[in-house]
């Protein structure tokens, strides 16, 4: 008998084993592009080509002012626009801080935000898109009292929208990890109770509610109005993984003041190790909730409306895609 009993647990051990080493060998991480850049400067259409053509399929879509004042006519030809070159637009997130009327102390900025992040899921819905996500927006620094109440009402209504978007179809809602004490959460331990606190509502409700998870950045850090660090971008990237669905993809400075992609010129002044957060991404990647893993170029693009540099997008997108995908090929070869 007690034979037996080993004998199982060793088979319930092999099995528990080789699931483990499924789920390993199933996690991807893949590239894609968030849209920004091209804002009223070129057309999706020449995004499509320029991403198909440098073989990236995944496409974020950054809001605009437009964004959620325009039909639905608008999103089914951009959907369909997308299909003919082969794009899947997988994500929706914003590209500026306008969904962030919770931390505003004036009642009507709460008001337009639930309106329009409503609109952001509808608007998923069209594209057949799983996911959508924002900032959670910015104190003003004059009202930084204002800041724990923000984050309540915030938390509140985002618990309202994942229940709203699981009635139009999607699978997830996202929020940004951000760099600066007025735009929370802006460190690791805050990080972990506002996800802590939206993934058990979901487990309460899983049949009513998406999952909640984070778009992270990997040049996203906190430094102090001194200058100096207190949480590096790479332990804060890692804080995330436990609720990470993506990514922002971007290359930044010391002390995260500027940010840029990875285009020739710009390389040897960024601190982005991209071979390394390819590393940790796969020895950490049990931590990571789901099996695939996009990282969206977020690239703020050159000088917007200037002749002399609103063309150069065509060239840093292009390389800054390379590098990345160069990046990965060379650590494939060396950890494989």
């Amino acid at each position: 008998m007690m034979a037996f009993w080993i004998h199982n647990k060793i088979e319930r051990g092999q099995r528990i084993l080789k699931k483990m080493q499924d789920l390993e060998k199933n996690f991807t991480i893949e590239l894609g592009v968030k849209s920004d850049p091209i804002q009223y400067r070129y057309s999706f259409d020449w995004l499509f080509n320029l991403m198909a053509e440098e073989g990236i399929y995944n496409l974020q879509l950054g809001t605009f002012t437009e964004f959620y004042s325009l039909p639905d006519s608008y999103f089914f030809r951009l959907k369909e626009s997308a299909q003919s070159k082969g794009i899947q637009i997988s994500s929706i997130f914003t590209s500026h801080r306008e969904l962030g009327g919770f931390l505003n102390p004036e009642k009507e900025y709460a008001e337009i935000t639930m309106k329009n992040y409503r609109r952001m899921i509808e608007i998923a819905a069209i594209l057949e898109c799983p996911v959508a996500g924002s900032s959670m927006g910015s104190v003003y620094r004059d009202k930084i009292e204002y800041r724990p109440q923000g984050i309540k009402s915030f938390l509140k209504f985002i618990k309202d929208m994942m229940v709203f978007a699981k009635d139009h179809g999607l699978s997830w809602l996202t929020l940004e990890p951000m760099s600066c004490y007025a735009e929370p959460p802006c460190n690791s331990v805050e990080l972990k109770k506002i996800a802590d606190e939206l993934v058990q509502f979901h487990l309460n409700q899983p049949e009513k509610t998406v999952r909640f998870g984070y778009c992270s950045d990997v040049s996203h850090g906190w430094a102090n109005q001194e200058k100096i660090v207190i949480e590096n971008n790479l332990d804060y990237f890692i804080a995330s993984f436990p609720y990470l669905y993506e990514f922002h993809f971007k290359n930044t400075d010391s002390i995260y003041n500027s940010t840029f992609g990875f285009e020739l010129e710009n390389l040897e002044r960024g601190i982005i190790d991209v071979k390394e957060v390819y590393s940790i991404l796969m020895k950490k990647q049990n931590e990571i909730p789901v099996t695939k893993v996009i990282g969206y170029l977020e690239h703020p693009g050159p000088k917007f409306g200037r002749d002399y540099s609103d063309y150069l997008l065509d060239r840093w997108l292009r390389e800054s895609l390379k590098y990345l995908k160069e990046q990965w090929a060379e650590w494939s070869a060396i950890f494989s």
